[in-house]
């Protein structure tokens, strides 16, 4: 699993890349913490490189909104192939998350 930050057109954007699993996760969660900082800026997920997401990824992606939300910035998710897709509708996660 990798990922990559950056920010863009007043946005912070987190880029994932490969599986984003359980043994991923805990690193994962640690990268993702740059995101808290939210304050004054909207998230994007880019998601076009991940391959796959299990529970605790998806646990990563609600905890981030969550935060977010209390900050008044919104979490946009980018570029998920049909398998994420079918896994965010799956678990509902379709109501929660925005999609570009």
């Amino acid at each position: 699993m990798k990922t990559s930050f950056e920010e863009k057109d007043g946005k912070y954007v987190m880029h994932f890349e490969g599986r984003l699993d359980t043994a991923a996760s805990v690193q994962t969660e640690q990268e993702m913490k740059v995101l808290h900082n939210c304050e004054g800026h909207d998230i994007i997920l880019d998601c076009e490189k991940l391959d796959y997401i299990s529970s605790s990824g998806l646990r990563l992606f609600l905890a981030l909104l969550k935060v977010a939300k209390s900050k008044g910035s919104k979490v946009c998710v980018a570029g998920m192939n049909d398998n994420l897709r079918q896994v965010f509708a799956m678990t509902g996660f379709t109501h929660l998350f925005e999609f570009v």
